[in-house]
């Protein structure tokens, strides 16, 4: 018999390999949003560039960063004086923290009733899931700069539709929470975790005035004197939450999931990042407008190097409702400050690299501030070192068990 063709191969198709293979709906979203996409390790988001942004109506710039991982991003919105937002719905959810400015925000719930909150530096707010909702700038002067710390990768990459995402009319009035919610009012929830785990502090609400101010509870087992708060966020899936670092401590080194967006609200300081094996630490400064994500399992530790507490934002994918992934499963349940040589992510003081505390005592001396550490610390013997002690593959103790 004659071979046989067969004719579904005969023909050959040109196509856009970019729209049929390794397609990232997202990045494609964001590349076309016609505003500056900055990509670093981190940013002052109180400079990046920005341009307008017609979806908005206002000016903005996406703020990527290198440690995202795959759920989360942020983007930089900026509102002229005395201008508003176009009114914007989408699917994906949104923490908004305030980096300048006074305003409002009003919000449409599904039934129709509007609710409208003012804000000003350093306040936090959410948006209900696809509620619609308009930002003004309350001041005739100043611009307002807001950072939104949002899931739009995870929802645009899951649906790859701009339509679904942005002109959606479902609705979710059980993401509204109780009506004082958007008047900085709340419900305090406290979990024990169980033996040997400390317990969980939890703030449900949808607006906080002011981060600087709000009350933090006590959370040793991530260094003496540190406190700390977590947010449930209009029911969110979404995590949030802030802590503080006492003046003339630090934190204890911790490692986690990708795509934490760590902003800093108050003090000054730094922050030390390093993977296992690495022979020196990346570092990035510490001061309201920097934020920063660490990449996937990469060790960081916080410092405080001013006369006065330091306190950051945190914000991630996983709530301590919905942890969303087994990592954040497991940092709910207490193991984000467990000791790495107990399965835990979390390098005690007695074990970190001598190198780190030397280099923050001579940070604070040059601040004229003192340390608060030396209960802890050999701080003498620290400082008189030899060189060859602090040279080579950064010190970090073996862990044990699974990566958890």
């Amino acid at each position: 018999m004659p071979d046989e063709k067969n004719t579904m191969n005969d023909s050959t198709t040109e196509i856009d390999i970019s729209k049929k293979f390794l397609v990232d709906p997202y990045v494609n979203w964001s590349n076309g949003e016609g505003i500056p996409v900055h990509l670093d390790f981190g940013h002052n988001l109180l400079e990046l560039e920005t341009d307008i942004w017609d979806r908005w109506d206002a000016r903005g710039c996406f703020a990527h960063t290198h440690g995202r991982g795959d759920f989360m991003a942020n983007y930089v919105i900026e509102i002229a004086p005395s201008k508003k937002s176009a009114p914007i719905k989408h699917l994906y959810e949104a923490f908004f923290y305030v980096l300048s400015g006074y305003g409002s925000t009003t919000v449409t719930n599904p039934d129709g009733e509007t609710r409208t909150f003012e804000w000003g530096p350093k306040a936090l707010f959410t948006i209900p899931l696809n509620c619609s909702y308009q930002i003004f700038n309350g001041s005739g002067q100043e611009n307002a700069r807001l950072s939104c710390t949002n899931d739009a990768p995870l929802v645009l990459n899951l649906f790859h539709n701009e339509k679904f995402v942005f002109g959606n009319d479902f609705e979710f009035p059980e993401r509204l929470g109780d009506t004082r919610h958007f008047d900085g009012e709340g419900d305090h929830v406290v979990v024990n975790r169980g033996d040997n785990v400390a317990e969980a502090n939890l703030w449900e609400t949808n607006f906080v005035n002011d981060l600087t101010n709000f009350k933090l509870y006590a959370m040793d087992s991530r260094g003496k004197g540190s406190l700390n708060v977590s947010f449930i966020l209009a029911d969110s899936t979404m995590h949030a939450h802030s802590s503080e670092i006492p003046m003339g401590r630090y934190k204890k080194a911790h490692r986690h999931a990708a795509g934490t967006h760590v902003h800093a609200v108050s003090g000054t300081g730094y922050t030390l990042l390093w993977y296992e094996g690495d022979k020196a630490f990346k570092e990035f400064p510490w001061e309201h407008g920097f934020m920063y994500t660490p990449p996937f399992w990469m060790f960081h530790q916080h410092f405080n190097t001013c006369d006065q507490p330091a306190r950051y934002l945190a914000c991630s994918m996983g709530s301590r409702r919905y942890p969303f992934i087994a990592l954040r499963r497991k940092s709910a349940e207490g193991k984000g400050a467990t000791s790495i040589q107990e399965g835990g992510r979390q390098v005690e003081y007695v074990d970190q690299d001598p190198r780190i505390h030397r280099k923050w005592l001579e940070a604070i001396a040059e601040n004229g501030v003192s340390s608060n550490m030396g209960d802890v610390f050999d701080e003498t013997a620290i400082m008189a070192l030899p060189q060859e002690e602090l040279e080579g593959p950064i010190k970090t103790p073996p862990s044990i068990g699974p990566a958890i």
